[in-house]
């Protein structure tokens, strides 16, 4: 089920000077002045890259500089809805844990993809609300809670592949499972992890609410992470779980609660390649729908990376969807002008 939202409340934000007000207009569907709506996926590493210590600073300065290209959406009156992967977040939340477990009871996996939803959330309202006041845009940026619906017998949950946390040798992993029941297992040789299941998403909640306000103009921050992971138990009442949920199909399924054209997957390549690491690479600037497929069929993307993004943008086509372009923030103006990046359409 995906939440509706009625086709004839169609609200709109004016774009004005700094003044602390907001402007709204009333614009019927199929309105030839009708803004165009994007949903925007921004990789956790965008924000906290590889190789770095992932201070707050740092953090702060990368969230700044990706910021600085979103805006052009703004520039070109877009209405906005962006999520975020946490990876490198959770991962440090979940380090602090291990370390002080002894001393402060450790969090649930879903309470720390929600802390992280804030904690983002806080980081990129914040700059992104000062990249439009420095060009004086009237603008709301708000971050929402998300909770993601799963099944409850979604196989993942059963066996459990999704490696999380820090690395152990055998003997302290077994320890640390026995004590928390965790699941572990040995991702490298000698060298053992804990694993949760990976859900894919069932449906987004507060799906009116979200599409309300990006309808209104307002910039909303949602599903970040891929949403906290909820299931309905037997007394048919909400309960958290212990996963990570598909971010990239969380953000497709956003875009289609919202009803977006379009779909922006910034990922740390400049844009998707065949034969991706080997002599043979060669790139790809636009491809179809059905393209995409067949590629997923010969194996061309890999699993844990480029798979799941295709994935993604397939589901977004099929419902509403106009286009998909995946590419780097740096490459994310050219590409909305088709000069860089991989667009996918519909056949």
């Amino acid at each position: 089920p995906v939440a509706c939202v009625s086709e004839t409340d169609h609200r709109q934000r004016r774009i004005t000077p700094w003044t602390g007000r907001s402007q709204m207009l009333n614009i019927a569907p199929g309105s030839s002045v009708m803004k165009k709506t994007a949903i925007i996926a921004l990789g956790g590493n965008a924000l906290s890259p590889k190789g770095e210590a992932g201070t707050i600073k740092e953090q702060f300065a990368h969230t700044r500089d990706s910021l600085n290209e979103i805006m052009e959406f703004v520039r070109r009156d877009y209405n906005l809805c962006l999520t975020h992967g946490n990876g490198p977040q959770v991962g440090d939340e979940l380090l602090r844990m291990d370390l002080t477990h002894n001393i402060v009871p450790p969090l649930p996996l879903g309470v720390c993809v929600a802390g992280t939803q804030g904690t983002i959330g806080y980081m990129i309202q914040q700059s992104f609300q000062n990249a439009l006041r420095e060009e004086n845009v009237d603008r709301e940026v708000v971050t929402l809670v998300t909770q993601v619906m799963v099944r409850a017998d979604d196989p993942s949950i059963a066996d459990p592949t999704k490696y999380v946390g820090k690395r152990y040798e055998e003997t302290k992993a077994q320890a640390l499972a026995e004590k928390f029941g965790w699941t572990v297992k040995e991702q490298e040789p000698g060298q053992w992890r804990r694993v949760v299941p990976s859900p894919n998403p069932d449906f987004v909640m507060h799906g009116i609410s979200i599409r309300t306000l990006v309808d209104a103009g307002t910039i909303v921050l949602a599903a970040g992470g891929g949403g906290i992971p909820v299931y309905n138990d037997t007394d048919n009442k909400l309960e958290g779980l212990d996963a990570v949920i598909d971010k990239d199909l969380t953000a497709a399924k956003l875009g289609r609660v919202i009803r977006a054209q379009e779909y922006y997957i910034i990922t740390d390549v400049d844009q998707v390649y065949l034969n991706f690491n080997t002599s043979k690479q060669s790139p790809i600037n636009q491809m179809t729908d059905i393209e995409a497929k067949q590629y997923q069929k010969e194996g061309q993307f890999q699993k844990g990376s480029m798979w799941p993004k295709i994935r993604s943008a397939i589901y977004f086509l099929k419902h509403h969807g106009e286009k998909t372009i995946i590419t780097n923030i740096d490459n994310i103006r050219k590409a909305m002008n088709g000069e860089a990046g991989t667009t996918i359409v519909k056949a």
